[in-house]
Order: C-alpha cells, then structure tokens, then sequence
C-alpha cells in the first residue's frame, strides 16, 4: 500500500531562507517594513512541507500494494468500513490467510479487537512454506492459533510507531526494524527462514492498522 515531496519542501525552505537574507541585507529605515512583509510569509513557507506530506502518512505503501484490488470492498477503501477478518476476506490478497484463521476459528477474536496491529501474511508467503509442513500445520489448531496470533499486536501502529519489539496476542515478542517505508522482521523469525519485508504498509480496516508481510512469522515455541 510514496513520498515524493522532499524536493518541494526543500525548494519552499530555500526561497524561505533567500527572503530572510536579503531583508537582512536591507537598511535600518526599512528594517520595519522588511519584518512586516517577511514575518507572513515565514510561517507559510514552513507550514507548506507538513501540511503536504500529512496526507501522504495516511497512504498504504509498498510494491504489493498493487496486487489489493482498485475497486470494491477488497479495496483500501473497502477494507476500512470492516472489522479486519472480514475485511480480509474480501481481499484476494489474503486469501490463504483467511483460511488459516477460519481453520483457527479466530475470526470471531480478530474482528472484535478494540484497536490492532495485524502483520498478515500474503498468499506468497504461505506459497514459501513446503506444503507437507503446510498442511500439518493447518491441521494442528493449537500450533496453527500460536502462529497466527503471534501476528498480532494489541494497538494502531502507525508506520513511525512500527520499529521496535512489540508484545504479541500470543504474549510472545516481535522485533520489526527500519523506518520510512521500509520494514523488515529478522529471518530467524520465520517458519522458512527467510526475513520478512512489509510489501503493502499501513492498510486500514474498521478496527485494526494491518502491514502485508512475505514470510509467515514464528513465535519461539513453534
């Protein structure tokens, strides 16, 4: 589920500080009129960048945001009128995972959740995983419950809040690093071991912020 507008802040923080120079620059007997006129245009210049990039916070990110589909209730747009399990299920994205909390019968636990964090894992990351192992998993509700849940983290994180190690709902650890867009969970953390990379950040649903992964994570006791 994208920022490309460091060049205008820099260009707007530039023309900021020419204006600053050349009223310096000024005489004594203009000096007051040169603080009138520059005194606006300081605050505009510096609130431009924010109030541009603030909307841009509030975007999915990511490359595999492009396999969410544009239109429907699978859409971002979809998505955030549902409770996280059902708004899951509408998106062709999540398919395998869908199924795996049916199997688990937490579907009923994800959507009334007050306010989560869900690091779902994408078809492909499920696609990763030797089917045998697969489908012994999926066969074994316990082991199958402590996986899915340890992708849960109680509270909307957003992207500046997601770096760090965070309590699972299976009271197990998580330690996600990186900044900005760029996200990823170490490859001892995985069922295949391989590291995880958020593909499609900061999707919202009715009650949870939800980060499509590419690998299936593993708490320490799977």
């Amino acid at each position: 589920m994208k920022s490309n507008l460091l060049t205008r802040g820099v260009m707007l923080t530039a023309v900021t500080s020419l204006a600053v120079t050349l009223s310096a620059c000024g005489s004594d007997d203009a000096a007051e009129s040169t603080a009138a006129e520059s005194s606006p245009s300081s605050p505009s210049s510096s609130s431009a960048p924010e109030s541009s990039a603030a909307p841009m916070s509030d975007e999915p990110f990511g490359p595999g945001c492009s396999a969410v589909p544009t239109e429907g209730e699978g859409s971002f747009t979809g998505m955030t009128d549902d409770p996280v399990a059902t708004a899951a299920s509408n998106n062709p994205a999540l398919s395998t995972l869908v199924a795996a909390v049916t199997a688990a019968n937490l579907g009923d636990t994800l959507n009334s959740a007050p306010d989560i964090t869900v690091l779902a894992p994408a078809n492909a990351a499920f696609e990763a995983i030797p089917p045998d192992t697969l489908n012994a998993v999926l066969a074994d509700t316990p082991q199958l419950t402590s996986i899915l849940t340890y992708h849960v983290i109680d509270g909307r994180l957003a992207p500046d809040e997601l770096a760090g190690t965070h309590t699972t709902l299976n009271g197990d650890e998580v330690t996600i690093e990186g900044s900005g867009e760029d996200f990823t969970i170490a490859m001892d953390g995985t069922v295949v071991g391989m590291e995880a990379s958020v593909v499609c950040g900061n999707v919202q649903t009715a009650n949870a912020t939800v980060y499509i992964i590419d690998q299936v994570l593993a708490p320490a006791a799977s």
